[in-house]
């Protein structure tokens, strides 16, 4: 288990901080692990978070890009054998399902268990992190009505996002092909 630091609260920002900022990390450390850097958002004003880039050449594209809007949670109860059952708000689901952007956008939910003292455990060898994140293309997530406030959204267990999954849709994309 993780050691507290003398005179350091394990506690100092509010849980929505903490779970937005270990969303980041999470896919800062994979997206090193995959080859791919991150270009950051100063504002979420357009219904992502960042921008997650790779160098390499492929079929079609140089430099293929994605965008993701990261959410960050420990409520089991949306997960079932088949998806991941999420509840968008009905602005930032139109922002990010918007027919028109230019770069192809995906949503990331990051599953983390309930107390932030059991997301990770290291010690000299190694570094274990108590989480995992499932994604679905924007375009996937279908569309919701002028009158309603909210949509639930499924995105499949097999979409774990991971290095290979995430090397996979650097490769699509690449190659030229539409999300």
């Amino acid at each position: 288990m993780s050691k507290k630091l003398p005179g350091a609260p394990l506690d100092e920002l509010p849980m929505t901080t903490k779970k937005e900022q270990f969303s980041l990390a999470y896919v800062h450390m994979l997206a090193s692990a995959a080859g791919c850097s991150i270009k950051d958002h100063r504002t979420d004003v357009d219904g992502v978070d960042i921008t997650l880039a790779s160098s390499a050449e492929y079929e079609v594209f140089y430099c293929p890009q994605f965008e993701l809007q990261l959410k960050c949670t420990s409520q089991a109860r949306a997960l079932s054998d088949e998806h991941v059952a999420w509840q968008m708000k009905a602005a930032p689901f139109r922002r990010l399902t918007h027919p028109k952007r230019h770069i192809p956008a995906f949503l990331g939910v990051l599953f983390v268990p309930q107390e932030s003292q059991a997301w990770l455990d290291q010690d000299e060898d190694r570094l274990l992190i108590e989480s995992r994140m499932y994604w679905e293309a924007a375009c996937n997530l279908g569309s919701i009505e002028d009158s309603q406030d909210s949509k639930i959204v499924h995105l499949p267990r097999s979409n774990l996002f991971d290095v290979e999954q995430l090397v996979g849709i650097m490769k699509a994309i690449g190659d030229g092909g539409s999300w």
